[in-house]
């Protein structure tokens, strides 16, 4: 179909990063199709206004403003859109996530926190409420349309979320571009420059899940999220380095065949797809060219990368583990960008923090909450 039968009303949070932005790419090229009806940004209010003359009436909200987190709660709750894109960076993202699913809104979900920190809470809430979660991330978005097209092999099989233990599929296999140091020495990263973390060799993302790419707390944080979105355990969540970051994930059916979504690494084709579910929408976005294309793939080093062991553990562990996982991560990673510990501090820390005590109600907010502020705390007095 060319087109949605009527305009979807979409919040955008997030609007000026880096997610904002190719959404915003995506709109433009589909006015027919999308009216958006909110936009929401941290601190930089000159771009927000600049990018709210496009969308006459629309309502904005600069986040970093005192109180306006709750503002912005209150204007998804008003407003009610019909699908949400969360690209809030860190654990922010995890309230307003919930404000959209209590409003009936469908989630185009961007901020991988929010089922690291909460994914059962979300998965339930979605559920009661009768909306989607579609994920945003180029490797969930992958799993996400190889899952539902498998899904549909098996009668009776709904298609959505949480299917793949479900259906056909036995494994999931996520990409990583292995960041900037996937080819330096434990010596060389430990000496590692804040500058020298941030020059990603393929995608252009802001500083803090630049830096997670380099520590693969990225991919940590993303197999918990698979954990999660797709109900699976974590040995079945495999990793797998491929630099050239053109397959995006891979799952493996129980008659041991592997089938994949190949694309140029652009945000915009995962953002398209979620923005036009449950169609397949026609794209004008560059395609591949395989007369000049190159594969690999390899095993991830564990020692190089204590994070995935750490995401591993976490996930296995259930309960607040993960959500502990990721604020711990949050804090170091902000510290090493402002050069307050060395690059292989980030896991030592997120280690150290994860020794502590963090069983816990996983459905309960208030507990997940608490949880996130301990991890933080013990982050800090460890920096």
């Amino acid at each position: 179909m060319n087109s949605v039968p009527q305009k979807k009303r979409i919040a955008l949070l997030g609007a000026t990063g880096s997610i904002g932005k190719s959404s915003l790419d995506i709109i433009s090229r589909n006015k027919n199709d999308f009216d958006v009806v909110l936009l929401a940004a941290r601190s930089n209010g000159e771009k927000l206004a600049e990018i709210s003359k496009q969308f006459p009436g629309v309502k904005t909200i600069l986040t970093g403003v005192n109180g306006a987190d709750g503002k912005l709660l209150d204007a998804i709750a008003e407003i009610k859109p019909d699908i949400t894109i969360n690209g809030i960076s860190g654990a922010a993202g995890l309230k307003p996530s919930l404000a959209a699913i209590n409003a009936g809104s469908h989630v185009a979900l961007a901020n991988k926190e929010t089922i690291v920190m909460a994914g059962h809470l979300v998965m339930r809430l979605a559920k009661e409420k009768n909306v989607n979660i579609i994920p945003v991330d180029s490797e969930h978005s992958a799993i996400f349309h190889l899952t539902n097209a498998h899904a549909e092999k098996n009668s009776g099989v709904e298609r959505g979320l949480a299917q793949a233990s479900g259906s056909l599929i036995n494994e999931i296999i996520l990409t990583a571009s292995g960041g900037a140091f996937r080819n330096l020495s434990l010596k060389e990263m430990e000496e590692a420059t804040v500058n020298d973390a941030l020059a990603h060799p393929t995608w252009n993302m802001g500083p803090k899940i630049t830096i997670d790419s380099a520590s693969m707390a990225n991919k940590g944080l993303e197999i918990i999220e698979a954990c999660v979105l797709f109900n699976m355990p974590q040995e079945k969540v495999k990793v797998v380095i491929h630099p050239q970051s053109i397959v995006h994930s891979m799952i493996r059916l129980y008659n041991g065949v592997f089938y994949a979504q190949l694309s140029k690494p652009d945000m915009r084709h995962p953002i398209h797809d979620a923005l036009y579910w449950p169609l397949t929408a026609p794209s004008s976005l560059e395609t591949l060219d395989f007369n000049s294309l190159t594969l690999e793939f390899s095993k991830p080093d564990s020692q190089k990368f204590p994070m995935l062991r750490l995401a591993r553990e976490s996930a296995e562990k259930g309960q607040l583990y993960p959500c502990a996982y990721n604020a711990a991560n949050e804090i170091a990673a902000a510290a090493y960008i402002e050069n307050k510990i060395s690059f292989l501090d980030i896991p030592r820390i997120t280690e150290k923090v994860l020794q502590q005590d963090f069983t816990g109600d996983c459905f309960n907010l208030e507990e997940i909450l608490n949880a996130d502020k301990h991890a933080r705390i013990k982050a800090n007095s460890l920096i």
